[in-house]
């Protein structure tokens, strides 16, 4: 174990490399956007009528999206092309128009608006995506915590909240979730589907972002939930939402949400009040783009995983040399998505993420996977490997695990 004297020695010998290092945000590689570098001149002017008889050019062509991206995108949801709809960049302001419809009218199902209740409330999974915490605080929900575990939201506590009938909803990520990397089981699925509510409208909003992210090669697919909720007698129940964000370029893709005919029948029509239809030349882009990509999305993907494997590999690495045997953290080895969720043992997840800015390495604020940013056993470190090269990746990991080293060590220093 090295003492705090060799530990602040090391630190400064790191501080003084003058780095400039981001392992911040999700985002994908310069190595990955170039895969689709072909999307920036597929639609010519040959392209101006689609098959399906639209004008990418004109307004007629409805909010559901170009029936060609509803064919193409609602298979990576396990939805058929009549309950899909394709919009533009992104799930979340898809999710945000659904929510704030939901809050404005009500649901399918629903005895009055959500925004007629003093508080509405909706179940969150920490730690989370601090994204949509921020929505839902925003529009005046009441956040619910329960914990996320290896088969996705702690069903117990989820059984519990829902005996409110002000809990409208639980909002997660289902798949290689946002940090941990989790993805539901079976089980949850079904138990999510059939479980009895107080709320007639509750309803799952389930944020697929990273369901073909896979860094493995023979994935686990778990239960859909569309088809669950179909089967459980509650078709109504779910919402799922995913886009092509970091299949494609994150500034410039598409969005898309699957549900039951009779949800998207109701919402589609609120939708046709906000704005005539989405971009139909991007949607085409990304149909020819896609369509032609040997193996598909799922081609594309494979690509995708070979550029970014190598970097979860390198994090894992360096985590094990530098904690393994430490006894001072634990952290995520997921199968696929875009993070790592690293847990201190010490409550010290603060003072070493700002050790790392110190030093010269960004790093997701701690407690950023929590709503209103407050992570109550100061423990939870997000670290986004996917952004920088596997060189750079690997001394950022390299500083990560000495900050955390170093404020553990002062810890026990100032406890003595």
């Amino acid at each position: 174990m090295e003492s705090l004297k060799d530990l602040q020695l090391r630190y400064e010998s790191l501080k003084g490399l003058g780095l400039k290092l981001n392992i911040e945000r999700g985002q994908p590689g310069d190595d990955n956007f170039n895969l689709s570098n072909a999307l920036l001149n597929i639609v010519t002017e040959k392209d101006i009528m689609t098959k399906s008889g639209f004008d990418i050019r004109n307004y007629p062509g409805g909010v559901l999206g170009l029936p060609e991206a509803r064919e193409l995108f609602c298979g990576i949801l396990g939805a058929k092309p009549e309950e899909t709809l394709v919009g533009n960049n992104a799930s979340l302001l898809i999710l945000s128009k659904v929510l704030m419809w939901a809050l404005l009218r009500g649901l399918v199902g629903s005895p009055a608006p959500w925004n007629k209740i003093d508080k509405p409330k909706m179940i969150v999974t920490v730690p989370g995506y601090d994204r949509h915490f921020l929505l839902l605080s925003e529009m005046g929900f009441e956040m619910i915590q329960v914990k996320m575990t290896p088969d996705g939201p702690d069903m117990a506590e989820v059984e519990k909240a829902v005996a409110d009938p002000a809990v409208k909803g639980i909002l997660f990520v289902p798949t290689y979730s946002n940090p941990t990397g989790d993805t539901v089981s079976d089980e949850t699925v079904t138990r999510l589907a059939s479980m009895k509510t107080a709320a007639p409208d509750f309803t799952i909003f389930a944020d697929d972002a990273y369901v073909v992210h896979h860094l493995v090669g023979d994935p686990k697919k778990p239960k859909n939930l569309l088809r669950a909720c179909e089967e459980a007698g509650n078709p109504n129940r779910v919402y799922l939402f995913s886009s092509t964000s970091k299949i494609t370029f994150s500034s410039s893709g598409l969005g898309f949400m699957a549900t039951s005919v009779a949800n998207l029948t109701y919402i589609s029509k609120l939708f046709g009040t906000m704005f005539i239809g989405p971009n139909k030349a991007e949607q085409l882009r990304h149909v020819k783009f896609l369509s032609a990509y040997p193996g598909g999305v799922v081609g594309l993907m494979k690509e995708h995983a070979k550029l970014l494997k190598p970097k979860f590999d390198i994090a894992e690495k360096v985590l094990s040399q530098e904690l393994g045997s430490s006894g001072l953290a634990t952290w995520s080895k997921p199968e696929g998505g875009y993070f790592i969720s690293l847990d201190t043992v010490k409550p010290v997840a603060k003072r070493a993420v700002a050790l790392c800015k110190e030093a010269g390495v960004a790093i997701t604020p701690a407690g950023a996977t929590f709503p209103f940013g407050k992570d109550p056993k100061d423990t939870n470190i997000r670290i986004s490997p996917t952004r920088p090269p596997v060189a750079e990746l690997e001394k950022a990991i390299e500083v990560l695990a000495v900050c955390i080293k170093l404020a553990s060590a002062e810890l026990d220093g100032a406890g003595k």
